[in-house]
């Protein structure tokens, strides 16, 4: 795993052990930053179920302002943690919160961030319920973004009130979808 593009540029970063977390490929990461480029300078990004922290720090390293970094598990907290120091990165610009994503959110201010990368385990309801947390708390700004990254199978509609699907994209097993404020 490394930094594709920007500042940080070839910086590689280390995946936590085992196999609970799935690191996004290359091809996908390119992909997903390709689609929100224009919204990533000065942005404040929310990495939620950060795993390694990969998405942030590229989004960081392509001219955002900040990331909050959200995991729970203990051996991908400690991978952020490394990675965020790789990286030279300071508590202003990176902060990682060893929580859960729920208890996170439940403590934002409304409208915080910019951009949100959801990228949670697949299958189950937690991509659901993360959008509902997310709407429900307002934590999105009027003209932010949300980046999921899902199985086919996992379903992101119905969406709560407050949120509208923009575009999906398919990249084999992989699939992001933009979403954004509105209904």
């Amino acid at each position: 795993m490394r930094i594709i593009s920007g500042s940080l540029r070839g910086r590689r970063l280390e995946p936590p052990p085992g196999m609970t977390t799935r690191p996004t490929t290359d091809k996908v990461k390119e992909s997903l930053f390709n689609i929100v480029q224009f919204e990533l300078p000065d942005a404040r990004v929310l990495d939620l179920f950060a795993g390694s922290g990969q998405l942030g720090l590229e989004a960081i390293s392509r001219g955002a302002a900040c990331c909050d970094f959200v995991e729970r598990d203990r051996a991908a907290q400690n991978a952020v943690q490394k990675n965020i120091k790789a990286c030279g990165l300071d508590e202003k610009t990176a902060r990682l919160h060893r929580d859960d994503a729920f208890a996170f959110l439940s403590g934002c201010p409304e409208k915080s961030f910019d951009l949100i990368l959801l990228d949670p385990p697949y299958g189950g309801e937690l991509l659901r319920k993360a959008l509902e947390a997310i709407a429900g708390f307002d934590i999105l700004t009027d003209n932010g973004i949300i980046i999921c990254e899902k199985a086919p199978e996992d379903a992101v509609e119905p969406l709560p009130a407050g949120l509208s699907l923009q575009k999906e994209y398919r990249y084999g097993q992989i699939m992001l979808c933009k979403l954004c404020r509105g209904d």
